[in-house]
């Protein structure tokens, strides 16, 4: 029971909720979590760290980015404990402003080639205008 509670503790922060969710759906860089939540590199790391220690994320470096995904096989009760909050979520508004945003972040990373908060507003402020 103290690992379920760890895990429902850890996961009851919006923030990580989030990225646990995004990471669920697709293997991110920090600039693309940044970019999709709106939150700064040093509290996506924060929250990224917090989560890795957990046992819920595996990493991979490519060049200077390091990309982050759930762990395939999570261990029990974790998968459990996520799954049933994704399914709870799946119709979500924030849920789904999230995949939105996640799936303008991978447009905006093909068109220009660039990654960054900031450069990824200004194309989707752009984008939502047309």
């Amino acid at each position: 029971m103290n690992n379920s509670l760890s895990i429902l503790k850890l996961l009851s922060d919006s923030s990580r909720l989030r990225i646990t969710l995004l990471l669920k759906a697709r293997e991110l860089c920090v600039c693309q979590i940044m970019g999709v939540l709106n939150i700064s590199q040093p509290l996506v790391s924060k929250n990224l760290s917090m989560l890795r220690d957990a046992g819920l994320l595996e990493s991979r470096k490519e060049g200077k980015l390091v990309f982050y995904s759930l762990k395939k096989r999570l261990r029990q009760p974790a998968a459990s404990i996520i799954d049933a909050i994704s399914t709870a979520l799946i119709k979500d508004k924030t849920f789904l402003k999230d995949i939105s945003s996640m799936l303008e972040c991978e447009e905006f990373q093909k068109r220009t080639g660039k990654c960054g908060m900031q450069g990824l507003k200004d194309f989707i402020k752009s984008h939502n205008k047309n």
